[in-house]
């Protein structure tokens, strides 16, 4: 079945006020970029998010919080937008704090049909509040349900039309995993090709799990915290003959695998 849709603004057609939407990305890296811009146009309010994290305000769901379309974050770091921050201390976003792997657990649980599980992780903190412990061969643990939305909008590096996706090395982060724990899963790919021409082996994702796939294009892949050698460090550096072991790491070069 082909899926292909033209645009972002036709994959995110459907989007309801009050949905439960997974967004994939770790910071800014593996980030549906198109459809984080598209999503500001549609008229969708309310809405659920869970994510690692909330962006930064001029990047990622930051967008969306600064608009007011956000009513609940289920997240597990907050600390990079001021926009998330003064709305989450106004009380105007509630926000479920998630230890970071268990959301990543959560999501997979649901997406391989298992009802919960057990962890230490949160045992005696605000994490553990309201929900089952049990002390297993003198441990405690905290029961965690699976974590299901409407919707997931993901990010891969390939994909074909059949839906079949290839992610780049750190970019994969939470989208492999949100693509299998929702009703609706849209993906947003840098190249779309025909079937058959991905080689099946190097397939993460299965086309099974998605529902619609396009192209974007003029991906921005924001660096969330840019660091380099300071200009004095460079001079100096290049001032003597490096060898070729120092040749090799000299080079300065983007390294969150995208």
């Amino acid at each position: 079945m082909d899926k292909k849709v033209k645009n972002a603004g036709e994959a995110l057609a459907g989007i309801f006020d009050g949905a439960t939407l997974m967004i994939g990305g770790f910071g800014l890296c593996g980030l549906p970029e198109k459809m984080l811009e598209e999503i500001q146009n549609i008229s969708a309010k309310n809405l659920t998010i869970v994510s690692n994290n909330a962006g930064t305000d001029n990047y990622g769901i930051g967008l969306l919080i600064k608009k007011g379309r956000v009513k609940k974050m289920i997240m597990s770091y907050g600390g990079e937008c001021k926009a998330f921050e003064e709305a989450a201390l106004k009380g105007a976003i509630e926000v479920e704090w998630t230890p970071q792997g268990t959301l990543a657990e959560r999501i997979r649980s649901a997406g391989a049909g298992i009802g919960g599980f057990y962890t230490p992780t949160g045992y005696g903190t605000v994490v553990a509040e309201g929900k089952e412990t049990r002390c297993i061969d003198g441990k405690n643990y905290v029961f965690e349900k699976p974590l299901f939305a409407d919707f997931a909008l993901i990010k891969a590096w390939k994909g074909d039309t059949l839906g079949n996706l290839v992610y780049r090395k750190t970019a994969r982060n939470f989208n492999q995993a949100m693509a299998t724990a929702a009703k609706m899963v849209i993906a947003e790919v840098e190249t779309l090709y025909s079937p058959g021409e991905l080689e099946p082996d190097e397939i993460h994702t299965p086309g099974i799990y998605i529902n619609k796939i396009f192209q974007g294009e003029n991906y921005a892949k924001p660096i969330e915290k840019l660091t380099v050698i300071p200009n004095s460090s460079l001079r100096q550096s290049v001032s003597r003959s490096p060898g070729p072991r120092e040749s090799l790491d000299s080079g300065l070069r983007r390294n969150d695998g995208e």
